[in-house]
């Protein structure tokens, strides 16, 4: 089954910089996107970063543009979130996600498979 671990939360002062990772195992061919979620307390999880198993489809959320950047290595199931800049309104859970098809919907209803989350509070 698919498997989904997060690494190196933390809790950083503002300004300054962390870089998470995510390590996927068990996948089936279909599933070719994985992608960073984040929810904070009593808010809906949402989007931050996604990338298809082959890159052409790359998406990036505005309200982390240029502060946020995510890669992985074509056709690996290890994937990274650099995040530079950090202030209070990054502080959430952050998840990452995996699906079959493509990295289009935003939603997170649309991912089927989740690790257990990793935490990152800026204060």
């Amino acid at each position: 089954h698919v498997q989904l671990v997060e690494s190196w939360g933390g809790s950083v002062q503002p300004g300054e910089s962390l870089t998470l990772s995510c390590a996927g195992s068990g996948f089936p061919v279909s599933v070719v996107c994985l992608g960073w979620f984040r929810q904070a307390p009593g808010k809906e999880r949402e989007s931050v970063a996604r990338i298809s198993r082959d890159h052409a489809g790359r998406y990036v959320a505005e309200s982390v543009k240029g502060r946020f950047t995510a890669s992985r290595e074509k056709g690996k199931n290890v994937l990274f979130l650099q995040m530079d800049n950090l202030d209070a309104e990054d502080t959430a859970m952050y998840y990452c996600g995996a699906r079959g098809g493509s990295c289009a919907p935003e939603e997170a209803s649309a991912y089927n498979s989740w690790g257990q989350g990793t935490q990152v509070t800026v204060s």
